[in-house]
């Protein structure tokens, strides 16, 4: 089937397919500073060999488990050996947009509200969205906000915030059987020409939080962990 290169991302590169839908190719560039790994930074700081190929293994365990669940993906199939993933076409919202389901007060929500919850305390599925922009920080944003933007419609923000509890539940399973605890997660979500939502972007270890008797796991270690039989 024809290629046609269309992007080059900070972890991944998109090309165009000839019956229309679109290839990714994993990369083993890592966002961090300092040459040191960091999930939370916005540009490449180093090359971990392998990443890319273990980024692929869990976002196709997770990508079919979603999908035979009935939840929307751009998922289509994938090559491992190739490091590349098959995806149906998607518009993101905006200029891209994060939703983040957490389970527990960390991170970035607990130096927000800090004052009114302790560190590491149950969270009801708590879901919020932020803009991808690396010069304000990714600023959250609300439903209403969203509305006014016309970035989405009301229908579109309750459908992505059913879907994330479901695909973050799912994911919480899956580590919890593990003797892992799942913290917080954060996905992306576009939409199709008809504009129903789908999950798109991939499912690895760097966009989650994960904590084993309460010590954190960095993200190799949490692929490691995860795969082993």
């Amino acid at each position: 089937m024809e290629t046609k290169h269309v992007y080059t991302g900070k972890t991944k590169d998109v090309f165009a397919l000839s019956n229309g839908n679109y290839l990714l190719k994993f990369k083993d560039d890592c966002t961090g500073k300092d040459g040191k790994f960091d999930p939370g930074e916005n540009s490449v700081g180093l090359k971990i060999e392998g990443v890319g190929k273990v980024n692929l293994k869990m976002s196709i365990y997770f990508f079919e488990k979603i999908n035979a669940a009935g939840i929307r993906t751009h998922y289509v199939s994938a090559n491992l050996d190739d490091v590349t993933m098959e995806v149906l076409p998607a518009k993101v919202f905006g200029k891209g947009l994060e939703v983040i389901c957490r389970y527990k007060a960390v991170g970035s929500f607990f130096r927000r509200y800090g004052e009114y919850v302790e560190e590491g305390a149950d969270l009801p599925e708590y879901v919020e969205m932020t803009f991808k922009n690396d010069a304000k920080g990714d600023p959250l944003v609300t439903k209403d906000g969203l509305v006014a933007l016309n970035i989405m419609t009301e229908k579109q923000y309750d459908d992505i915030k059913v879907m994330v509890r479901k695909v973050t539940r799912i994911v919480a399973d899956e580590m919890k059987a593990r003797g892992l605890d799942l913290y917080d997660i954060k996905f992306e979500f576009g939409y199709d020409k008809d504009g129903s939502v789908m999950l798109i972007d991939e499912i690895a270890s760097g966009n989650m939080r994960v904590y084993k008797n309460g010590e954190y796991i960095e993200p190799m270690t949490l692929s490691k962990l995860f795969f082993e039989k």
